[in-house]
């Protein structure tokens, strides 16, 4: 079965600090196996369903947009978009507007961060920079499998 993991934190488990805003900011390692037959690329969104208040949810926050994994690759290391991405890979942009992974930083309660991995049987084309809607857009009719990981945070702030 398609699936992901970290050997940060667990299902369910707390997110290490230094993978947050409120420590390193770096974006935690993650690996996976057993994508579809005829899968041609991964994608990764980071999100979190729970903001700004876990009692109230009014939206979710997208903390990281990333394409074009090659179906080669199953892991990423940690710090990985700052510390190099697989070639051919692309990012597009968070909620704050940038590029890039954005740690979780809750304003209040503890959150849950979906870590979601889609397998795809294309290799889409350059998108620049979208966003988590333009890339799910871009993505549909070509989803073979999708794998979740969440993991939580409870800011120290």
């Amino acid at each position: 079965m398609f699936a992901i993991r970290s050997t940060a934190f667990t299902e369910r488990g707390a997110i290490p600090r230094k993978f947050t805003a409120d420590g390193e900011d770096m974006s935690p390692p993650l690996e996976w196996a057993d994508a579809p037959a005829g899968t041609r690329s991964f994608c990764l969104i980071v999100d979190d369903p729970d903001a700004p208040d876990p009692r109230a949810p009014q939206r979710t926050w997208v903390h990281w947009v990333l394409y074009n994994i090659p179906a080669t690759v199953h892991e990423l290391r940690a710090d990985a978009d700052r510390q190099g991405l697989p070639a051919g890979a692309s990012q597009g942009r968070n909620d704050w507007q940038r590029t890039g992974y954005g740690g979780p930083s809750p304003p209040v309660g503890r959150h849950r961060y979906l870590h979601k991995l889609y397998a795809l049987d294309v290799l889409l084309p350059d998108l620049g920079a979208p966003t988590k809607a333009q890339l799910l857009g871009a993505m549909g009719g070509h989803v073979l499998g999708e794998a979740q990981l969440i993991g939580t945070y409870l800011s120290g702030r």
